[in-house]
């Protein structure tokens, strides 16, 4: 199991760059950084090629994860949008595989977050998002990328909001790359139980992330840990464990994740390096690897 963070745990913009991370998060002991796909596709070839250079020299492994945005939705009833959405998968994919990443994840099926102001139709927004996801798999599998659907809160998506939800999806998709991602925080809204869900999502788990219920780094809150790592054990799950903490306010990301007050307690960028060697740590005692 390889342990990992987001790079935006430091930054205020999804489109900051996250090149200069490669190296602080090997300094702090990291074995995955996770970064924004949909911000690849303004790197250049050069840019990534530098980037995927540092991340080898550095025994990095990159993950990347996406929520795409409205235009770009896969399940839109607007099949100009689908088009939209498959073209801009296949040109990210494309950039994604040049800098040897295997995994993406977020709601690739929908578009993120969800505009709750207008009516939603979750059957067939579902229906929409299988037969999307199954399009533009085969093109995944041939560059070596799984794609994993994240399942998210009733306030950030409505199409998959249980582990047994995104595995119904997973298995009407029926593509072997096509795997369930799962996070702490959006699971401590809607599981009964976090253990019973990690089980049902089984060997269909491709990605897993953490966070207490409140965004801090794992071991600031009260999140069942020792539950959650028990179940990871009992599933032989042997993937990436990524932290992706948001905390601090302004910007696009504290905007978009609703991160209204700051949850650094003031911290400067050293505490805040500190803060995630001791989750780090802290996660690899509770949850293994």
């Amino acid at each position: 199991m390889k342990h990992g963070i987001y790079y935006s745990y430091w930054e205020h913009e999804w489109s900051a760059k996250f090149g200069p991370y490669v190296e602080k998060v090997a300094k702090l002991g990291f074995d995955v950084i996770e970064v924004a796909a949909h911000h690849i596709n303004e790197y250049s070839d050069a840019e990534l090629a530098e980037i995927r250079h540092t991340a080898t020299d550095n025994n990095i492994v990159l993950t990347a994860g996406i929520g795409p945005s409205k235009s770009k939705n896969l399940s839109s009833p607007d099949i100009a949008v689908r088009q939209a959405g498959k073209a801009f998968f296949e040109q990210t994919l494309t950039n994604v595989a040049k800098l040897d990443i295997k995994t993406i994840g977020g709601a690739l099926h929908s578009y993120w977050p969800v505009d709750y102001s207008e009516p939603v139709d979750k059957k067939g927004d579902r229906a929409r998002g299988v037969e999307g996801i199954h399009g533009i798999a085969d093109f995944a599998a041939n560059l070596g990328i799984n794609l994993c659907i994240e399942v998210l809160n009733r306030f950030e998506n409505h199409v998959l909001n249980t582990a047994a939800e995104g595995v119904a999806f997973v298995r009407d998709v029926g593509k072997p790359n096509v795997k369930v991602m799962l996070d702490t925080f959006h699971m401590n809204i809607e599981e009964d139980s976090f253990g019973e869900a990690i089980r049902i999502a089984g060997p269909l788990l491709g990605h897993f992330h953490t966070g207490e219920s409140n965004r801090r780094v794992p071991g600031k809150g009260r999140i069942p840990w020792h539950e959650v790592g028990l179940a990871l054990r009992e599933i032989n799950y042997t993937g990436a464990v990524v932290m992706e903490p948001f905390v601090k306010t302004g910007g696009t990301i504290g905007s978009d994740i609703r991160v209204w007050r700051d949850l650094t307690d003031g911290a400067d960028e050293t505490k805040m390096d500190e803060d995630a060697r001791n989750s780090l740590a802290f996660s690899r005692f509770v949850l293994g690897g």
